[in-house]
């Protein structure tokens, strides 16, 4: 959802009472009942009413339908302004303006404080992009859905929070931490563009070095990025210095994939650089040798980080999350996961094992088909057909070689491959025509289908 800071300034005490009221029931339930509501805030039944009721229309809080009984559950907007009233308390934010990015998971504003310096606020909103792949996976609150992207939420912004504090301490080009409340992050504002809005560089091996000299400099420190590409790689306006933002993903060198993450890393920089600037080097770190070469080894950011508050059962918790979201191609995926992923590729596309369900003769006919049409189509002109069956390359002028594949092509054209094409096509398309409308997601589409800011505090 979109920040909308307008009525902030004008919630009474009360009403922010009963918002944390709210908060604090949805601990323990996902639809806080009024009754508890009125006894957390303290205030009487009548009154309490009237001010959910003024919450309810500022989207501040939701009542839930079809509930068993009477009771409400906190929204992302409500969330949004307990931590920013915490930090407005503190005197650390004042003005919120526009907003100058989306993440998958974040929202980004500039902000200010009492005396106009320009900040940087970000607010973490876990699940608006993987809630359905959470769904399908593991369930991390029980019944408490609601309750639990906003838990998640905190979780990444108070390690964010704690990695970026203590790599600004120990001199990493980070943006300077300002200050945390719930799911938000203060951070200084740096005039700066994305890498991936950089079209060119006065010397691209120069930034690929420094860029590897980082990767290189947060393993021997004991961590690893996890995200290291160019939508969290920040290039300044006046010096052109990298500048590395986005760690709720970050992980130890001591974890069971810290070297599938290392490799990502490189990966990523290596993949852009070779898209992006057309340069590719045949340098680049191993997870062994950064690991085992000389560097800042007097101290491990990873246990300073588990010392500064964020433990290690928060850390499991949240690597739990990350693990469930991550890519496809991630080392812990299993094979029942990726199973579910394809037969939910192949419904959505309608063009799934049609063979496996045609006759046994239809089957032989595509198969031989195929068998046949494996020569120069299927090779993109690599090769033509042997005597053996297989793929030989090409010799002789580009005349003899496309005068061989038109004497192919004309002996497969007879009356019988023809009709042979034409009933394995027309039982393919029945197939799929059946798999398409017989589907869940099929079935879904035809019942869909059949029914019709800036405030001052």
């Amino acid at each position: 959802m979109k920040l909308d800071a307008t009525d902030l300034r004008y919630v009474t005490s009360d009403e922010f009472r009963v918002l944390t009221s709210v908060e604090m029931g949805s601990k323990n339930h996902e639809v806080v009942p009024t009754v508890l509501i009125a006894q957390i805030s303290g205030l009487r039944s009548g009154g309490v009413n009237k001010l959910i009721g003024s919450l309810a229309k500022r989207n501040l809080v939701a009542k839930v339908q079809n509930s068993k009984y009477d009771g409400y559950r906190l929204t992302y907007g409500g969330y949004d302004f307990l931590a920013m009233r915490a930090m407005s308390k503190r005197d650390s934010l004042y003005s919120i303006g526009n907003q100058i990015g989306v993440g998958k998971e974040s929202d980004v504003y500039i902000v200010a404080d009492l005396e106009g310096n320009e900040m940087v606020l970000k607010l973490h909103r876990l699940g608006r992009v993987s809630f359905r792949a959470i769904k399908q996976k593991r369930d991390y609150m029980g019944k408490r859905k609601s309750a639990s992207w906003m838990y998640m939420s905190r979780l990444a912004a108070q390690k964010e929070w704690a990695f970026m504090k203590v790599l600004h301490e120990h001199d990493f080009p980070v943006p300077r931490p300002i200050d945390q409340a719930r799911h938000c992050i203060l951070m200084e504002f740096i005039d700066a563009y994305p890498l991936r809005q950089i079209d060119e560089v006065p010397s691209p091996g120069k930034l690929y070095s420094q860029l590897m000299d980082l990767v290189v400099r947060f393993a021997r420190a004991g961590l690893i990025h996890g995200d290291f590409n160019e939508f969290n790689i920040l290039i300044r306006r006046d010096s052109g210095e990298p500048v590395v933002i986005d760690f709720p993903q970050m992980v130890s060198t001591s974890h069971e994939n810290a070297e599938w993450y290392f490799n990502r890393d490189v990966d990523c920089i290596r993949r852009f650089f070779l898209r992006r600037f057309r340069y590719e080097s045949t340098v680049y770190p191993r997870f062994r040798s950064a690991l085992n070469s000389e560097g800042e080894k007097s101290f491990k950011l990873d246990v300073i980080v588990e010392a500064s508050g964020f433990g290690r059962r928060e850390m499991n918790v949240l690597e739990e999350y990350m693990h469930a979201v991550q890519d496809d191609e991630g080392p812990n995926r299993s094979e029942e996961e990726e199973e579910e992923e394809e037969e939910e590729d192949s419904e959505e596309d309608g063009d799934g094992d049609e063979e496996a369900k045609l006759p046994a003769s239809d089957r032989e006919k595509g198969k031989a088909r195929d068998e046949e049409e494996s020569g120069p189509d299927r090779d993109e002109g690599d090769g033509i057909p042997g005597e053996d069956g297989g793929l030989k390359r090409r010799t002789g002028s580009p005349s003899e070689s496309l005068e061989e594949h038109v004497a192919s092509l004309s002996i497969r054209q007879g009356p019988g491959s023809i009709r042979e094409r034409a009933a394995v096509d027309v039982g393919k398309e029945r197939a799929r025509q059946k798999r398409k409308y017989h589907s869940k997601r099929g079935a879904q589409n035809i019942s869909m289908n059949g029914c019709l800011g800036t405030w001052r505090a």
